[in-house]
């Protein structure tokens, strides 16, 4: 279903931005509380405990997150989805947000009612609320839409934390996330809070870009990571894709992005055996320990990623990254 139309009465040109505002809070339904908690006012009114503690920002635009083959409602759940798995990677629960929408005239009234639909959906599955928000115009064909979600954490998980030694742990599988993934993923809120109440767990983060541009966010100077490309958890999809990109599976898996798995370190000191009993007794998602922070092995190439067989570095150019040309 494409977001735009020709037709003057079924786009948002033929309702102005009170009367979309009115459609937005009936379409989000129990995910919009009354004002002052929700739309209606200058702010919204948050209820004061337990006091938000985090807070991140991501959007989706057309063209770059999605397209014309994507179901609207997918669209809309990929915009709380992204959010919430920031959330998760702080070891938090997530609890409103509001919502910037930048589109144009053009922009199809059922396509859009879709969209907010979708994200209502998912609000509703992690108790989470749309709380206000504001609305902008842009060029015809054009359309993005950005949540600043709060959430709150007693203990939060950083990404620094990491020392020599230490176990790096991924959830899930990785890689081939276009075939899919990227749209029907669910955002590690559960798992996220659950390995933040393990002292064990030390550092943790989000995969978005990927594992070769993610991983090194974690490690300090100094130290590299070993990893076991062996044991590291490659998709189905990854080995799809890559008999028609020319692309290893692996390089999929590190290099693809859009996972939304929690990449994590774990205390050398740890029981290992105990954490991943405890975590299979919990949760049916995969944990698998890829490899593990080290100094010895760095061979001047710090906060790299180095395969533990070959001894050489793994994907210097790392995964996605905005902004820079593939030139």
């Amino acid at each position: 279903m494409a977001p735009f139309t020709e037709n003057h009465a079924a786009s948002l040109a033929a309702l102005g931005e009170v009367e979309l505002i009115a459609h937005i809070r009936d379409w989000l339904g129990q995910a919009n509380p009354p004002a002052p908690g929700g739309i209606g006012d200058d702010c919204a009114v948050l209820p004061d405990s337990p006091a938000p503690n985090l807070v991140t920002v991501d959007p989706v635009v057309y063209g770059r997150h999605f397209d014309d083959s994507t179901p609207p409602e997918l669209a809309g759940a990929k915009l709380i989805k992204r959010n919430l798995s920031d959330i998760a990677a702080m070891g938090g629960e997530p609890t409103s947000g509001v919502l910037a929408l930048a589109a144009a005239p053009d922009i199809s009234l059922a396509w859009l009612e879709k969209f907010i639909r979708g994200m209502a959906d998912v609000c509703i599955e992690f108790s989470t609320t749309i709380v206000g928000g504001d609305i902008a115009e842009l060029p015809k064909g054009n359309f993005v839409a950005t949540l600043t979600l709060l959430g709150h954490a007693g203990r939060k998980l950083l990404r620094s934390g990491g020392q020599a030694g230490d176990l790096i742990f991924v959830t899930g599988t990785l890689g081939g996330s276009l075939s899919g993934k990227h749209l029907s993923f669910t955002p590690r809120v559960k798992e996220g809070f659950w390995l933040a109440q393990r002292s064990e767990v030390v550092a943790m983060m989000d995969l978005t870009d990927g594992l070769a541009k993610d991983l090194p966010a974690m490690l300090a100077n100094g130290t590299c990571a070993m990893l076991d490309t062996a044991n590291i958890p490659v998709s189905q999809d990854a080995h799809t894709m890559s008999t028609d990109s020319g692309k290893s599976a692996l390089e999929h898996a590190c290099c693809d992005g859009e996972d939304y798995e929690l990449l994590l370190i774990v205390s050398a000191s740890a029981n290992i055996e105990d954490l991943e009993q405890a975590w299979s007794e919990r949760f049916d998602t995969r944990l698998t320990c890829i490899g593990k922070i080290d100094t010895t092995n760095t061979q001047g190439h710090s906060r790299a990623l180095i395969d533990t067989n070959s001894g050489k570095p793994l994907f210097p150019n790392g995964g996605y990254q905005h902004l820079k040309s593939n030139a």
